[in-house]
């Protein structure tokens, strides 16, 4: 993207997997100038697919589109001095540099925060570990690896997902990778402002496990002031009722109506108003505590339903809407007016890729024209000559003759 709120902002991308390159993602579609640097056999998912059937090259999968639109790809080789030597003058040349290897793995590669900081004072640096990093709080996991489930599973997001009778559940996204991603945005962008009235940069740490738990937050006040241990309640809501998933004759449906003028309004639409009086149902806490009872009786209305004749009688004065499959999503016309499916450019196909767009708009600003994710150094030559940066010279061993 060009021409957004971030342009002129020259991020360099040290990132890998989901979480790191969400992050740098968010940045580029605003905007930002994003140098992806990359190993020369590239980031772990340009391999992970999936490819479509008349896809010969397999050089982009799905995967690796999805997260890493709009960025250039340079190729360094961090094993050698001259691919840490690029690196160190492309930061120099940077507003931001984001990474997320485990904690101390840039400090032994002679790319630490001070010493890119030395060079460049105005850096910003973004971290996004498993566990954070100890310049900002020395914790006892701070050296273990992390992914997504690890994250949710100890942030108590899994512990609070699931049947009540059943295990503990992951969420489906990768949440434990994509909240942590977004809030080192926050901080990122935090640090930026300040650094163009200070000229100085900052260290910004966001621990994955640290996210989910702020994630979690209603769990944290539950056992603060009641003592309790939040568990599984499978798709009600541990607090207000109803709130949770119904079915209907074709499906299912979510039906959100813990306020007492929208449960008014609720037994109104399914034929039953003196539920509204009904000292059992009058407030959200006697729902709550009859929550079965409330299930039979909103069924009793939606079951007999199609989804989109329940959501269509419902969703005008009662949050309600169907339990969308992707299929569903690709076909509402919510979806095609909000720009939320994007199609770029596939390589080795005759046919793009649709991928998620970009949910932050901005009143006035057209919607931009997103790129596909970058060739594995594709833009190595151009980036360099940009910055006035020499090509690094080839190992030992490899020089041309």
């Amino acid at each position: 993207m060009t021409g957004g709120p971030l342009s002129g902002l020259v991020v360099v991308d040290m990132t890998r997997a989901l979480a790191g390159p969400y992050a740098t993602m968010l940045l580029a579609d605003l905007g930002a100038d994003v140098i992806k640097v990359e190993p020369p056999n590239g980031d772990m998912t340009r391999v992970q697919g999936p490819y479509r059937a008349d896809d010969d090259e397999r050089v982009l999968g799905g995967y690796f589109q999805s997260v890493n639109r709009g960025k250039r790809s340079v190729v360094a080789d961090l094993a050698t001095s001259e691919g840490t030597g690029l690196v160190r003058r492309l930061a120099a040349h940077a507003d931001v540099l984001m990474e997320n290897f485990r904690a101390g793995v840039m400090d032994r590669m002679g790319l630490s925060y001070e010493t890119l900081s030395a060079d460049n004072p105005r850096l910003v640096y973004g971290a996004l570990r498993g566990f954070g990093d100890p310049r900002t709080g020395a914790g006892p996991y701070v050296d273990r690896p992390a992914y997504d489930v690890v994250a949710q599973a100890m942030g108590g997001l899994m512990a609070i997902t699931g049947a009540p009778d059943g295990p503990p559940t992951k969420v489906g996204p990768g949440v434990g990778d994509i909240f942590p991603a977004a809030l080192t945005v926050v901080g990122v962008l935090a640090a930026v402002h300040e650094a163009r009235s200070t000229g100085r940069g900052r260290f910004v740490d966001v621990s994955m496990y640290d996210a989910m738990i702020s994630l979690c937050e209603r769990s944290v006040y539950q056992y603060s002031v009641l003592g309790q241990v939040a568990g599984q309640v499978g798709n009600d809501h541990p607090i207000f009722c109803p709130f949770g998933v119904y079915r209907a004759a074709d499906g299912w449906v979510t039906v959100a109506a813990p306020g007492d003028r929208h449960w008014e309004r609720l037994a109104e639409v399914i034929g039953r108003p003196e539920l509204a009086a009904d000292p059992r149902f009058a407030t959200n806490a006697e729902r709550a505590a009859r929550r079965d009872e409330v299930r039979a009786v909103i069924e009793a209305w939606t079951g007999v339903r199609a989804r989109d004749v329940v959501v269509a009688e419902l969703s005008g004065s009662v949050p309600c809407g169907p339990v969308n499959t992707a299929d569903a999503i690709f076909a509402d016309p919510h979806v095609a007016a909000r720009n939320m499916l994007i199609d770029v450019e596939q390589p080795g196909s005759a046919t793009p890729v649709t991928i998620a767009g970009q949910p932050i708009k901005f009143a006035g600003h057209p919607e931009p024209a997103y790129r596909r994710g970058p060739l594995l150094g594709e833009h190595t030559a151009e980036v360099l000559e940009e910055f006035g940066i020499p090509a690094p010279r080839p190992p030992v061993g490899e020089q041309s003759h």
